[in-house]
């Protein structure tokens, strides 16, 4: 040993120099192969599998220990100029601040991974406040970054901050914005990841697949992404549809627009044969009966023009109350359930149907509905009503060649 040593010394400058920085560029080196090829292997199995998050952040730790080396190796290699020394020191100090800040920002990620693993993630949802440590910690590796790099303190870029908070204020407005969202989205519970919401002003209506900091993307329909900042969610007015998901029924309200020209009294044979119908059986004997009652005693001799008569769109309308009732893909149990008339007009009576099914699926929801109003368009001739249509181009021909 004492022979190389000798051996070393006699070396001219410059070689001594050159050698003692190989020598710490291979101690770096091997250090950080083992590191990254011994030890995370040996480690793999141990780490989480279903994330590759956890490995980035160890390799972006294990980067800063042969730095560390070489920050603190260079002052024992000889003949080197202090300046020199003193910028290598400094840039892998640097260097360090940048893998350390690294390695927390991809265990801050993988703490959100594993968080939205858990069935409360979808309610309570934390990237948002994940990506505000992010931001202060790359803020502060930056601060410590810029004073590695420059030989001072910390405390003295963090005393000239003050004259510069109005624009940091303004550079990050949409940040800070977004964070009082974030935060009152979450708290107060009004969107989750998977609810659907319209927003006609963002051109916005389907399922929400992300919440971020920033941003909330939601996928519409027909398969596009649209992008909303966050704290537009906040001060614009949308639609969440989650209400109706829960509740396990979808409404229906939808009218037909019946003829004026087509409502009248029924006949008695007509009356008769309504009974056909076995949900209007009920209705019929029971409002014969309320009639023939009101009548005996209200009347008194008088004419029969002044008597109370069932008309075919009341019957109709207890029809479609009856029907629906009787409807198995129809909830009327909580849900309102009704049928009503709208105020006449140009277009004819509007007849509402007003009721819940029992899906919320839209396919399923869809093909109920038509289901419904196909039945109730055919039935209306059995009332001896129409449907209002106004004249098309056929009407007008078919028309003029009766004329």
């Amino acid at each position: 040993m004492e022979y190389l040593t000798a051996l070393f010394d006699a070396q001219p400058s410059w070689v001594q120099a050159s050698l003692g920085l190989v020598l710490l560029a291979l101690v770096s080196l091997t250090v950080n192969y083992v590191l990254k090829h011994v030890i995370l292997r040996v480690a793999a199995p141990f780490l989480d599998r279903k994330s590759k998050t956890i490995d980035k952040a160890a390799a972006w730790l294990a980067t800063a220990a042969p730095l560390l080396i070489i920050s603190r190796g260079i002052v024992f290699v000889r003949h080197l100029p202090e300046e020199f020394t003193t910028v290598v020191t400094n840039v892998a100090q640097a260097l360090i601040v940048v893998s350390v800040a690294m390695a927390i920002v991809k265990a801050l990620t993988y703490a959100n991974e594993l968080y939205e693993r858990l069935p409360r993630s979808k309610n309570r949802p934390i990237k948002g406040f994940i990506q505000v440590v992010k931001i202060v910690v790359l803020c502060g590796a930056a601060i410590i970054l810029i004073s590695v790099l420059i030989d001072q303190s910390p405390l003295l870029l963090l005393s000239g901050l003050g004259a510069i908070t109005a624009v940091l204020l303004l550079v990050f407005k949409d940040t800070i914005l977004s964070l009082v969202a974030s935060v009152q989205l979450t708290t107060q519970d009004m969107l989750r990841v998977g609810d659907w919401i319209t927003m006609p002003s963002m051109n916005a209506d389907g399922d929400v697949i992300d919440i971020s900091l920033h941003t909330v993307k939601v996928q519409n329909f027909d398969k596009t992404i649209t992008t909303i900042p966050t704290h537009r969610l906040v001060s614009d007015s949308y639609q969440n549809w989650r209400g109706m998901s829960d509740s396990g029924g979808r409404r229906i309200k939808r009218a037909i627009n019946i003829d004026q020209n087509s409502i009248r009294f029924l006949q008695e044979e007509e009356v008769v044969g309504l009974k056909r119908f076995r949900v209007l059986k009920d209705y019929l004997a029971r409002k014969k009966a309320e009639i023939a009652e009101w009548n005996e005693t209200q009347l008194a001799g008088e004419d029969l023009i002044n008597a109370r008569r069932i008309t075919n769109i009341g019957t109709l309308r207890a029809y479609i109350s009856a029907y629906l009732k009787d409807h198995p893909q129809i909830n009327d149990e909580g849900f309102t359930l009704l049928v009503r008339q709208l105020p006449p007009g140009p277009a004819g009576l509007p007849v509402e149907v007003y009721c819940f099914t029992n899906t919320t699926n839209w396919g399923e929801y869809e093909a109920i509905q038509s289901d419904l109003f196909d039945h109730l368009l055919a039935i209306l001739p059995e009332f001896g009503l129409r449907v209002f249509q106004e004249p098309s181009g056929l009407d007008m021909r078919q028309l003029g060649q009766a004329g």
